[in-house]
């Protein structure tokens, strides 16, 4: 479905990201995934040589505005064009009113929000200067759609991102770029696993379906989105949540 299409997901060393890349690359996609640390990829060798498919890791951290522009630039040396951004990475503190931290609040708007409106545009760049322009995808999520107690600040930024995604939609689809957001609910990750049972047992009891979801079923979407399938969808916010009502 994507061969020869050259795709960057950001934060992709791990979760969902890691799960996206993988897919990706099984279906002929060129792939670079980036994180912060190199430490967080050592399933990428591994998995490259036993799998026969090929993942390239770039170590930068998207908060940061030059190594954002030297990482997109090393891409378009190497392959010549970019066709799809999935603006995955992302942090998440949860903090109820009155106890949220001013430092946790940069650092969610910087990498959530600033970060990935950074990537859109270095991305926008190299797709816009191209004859079938490329394909966004931004990881917001079910909080930034329908809120969250004690998510204020998390909420915000995913609902950010929402917003971005329409208006990024109606202004790149002059140049074929098309960009479209997708909203995971509660998904079966390392943070997931983590929550305290009771926690656990409460979010997923907000769930229709009446389970998380696994990376995979993110990942589908994602392939979905970047394919010519999805060729005339643009501006579109796709909830992947299990019908959650929190």
């Amino acid at each position: 479905m994507l061969k020869g299409k050259v795709c960057l997901i950001t934060g992709g060393t791990r979760g969902i990201g890691r799960a996206i890349a993988e897919l990706y690359a099984k279906n002929h996609a060129r792939v670079y995934i980036t994180g912060r640390s190199l430490e967080n990829a050592g399933w990428m060798e591994q998995w490259n040589q036993n799998s026969g498919y090929m993942a390239n890791m770039l170590e930068f951290d998207i908060a940061d505005e030059q190594q954002c522009f030297a990482a997109v630039s090393h891409i378009k040396r190497e392959e010549g064009h970019l066709d799809v951004l999935v603006n995955n990475a992302g942090i998440e503190y949860n903090e109820k009113i009155g106890m949220i931290s001013r430092k946790h609040m940069e650092e969610m708007f910087s990498v959530n929000v600033f970060g990935a409106i950074q990537m859109l545009q270095l991305a926008a760049r190299v797709m816009g200067r191209q004859a079938n322009g490329g394909c966004i995808i931004n990881i917001s999520s079910v909080v930034g759609v329908q809120g969250n107690a004690g998510q204020l600040v998390y909420s915000a930024t995913k609902g950010a991102l929402l917003s971005v995604t329409k208006s990024a939609a109606k202004e790149l689809a002059a140049q074929k770029i098309r960009v479209n957001a997708i909203a995971p609910g509660l998904t079966n990750t390392e943070m997931l696993r983590q929550t305290n049972p009771g926690q656990l047992q409460k979010r997923i009891g907000c769930i229709a379906l009446g389970y998380p979801a696994e990376p995979e079923d993110i990942a589908n979407a994602c392939l979905f989105f970047a394919s010519d399938q999805a060729k005339y969808i643009s501006g579109q916010i796709l909830g992947v949540d299990g019908c959650t009502s929190l």
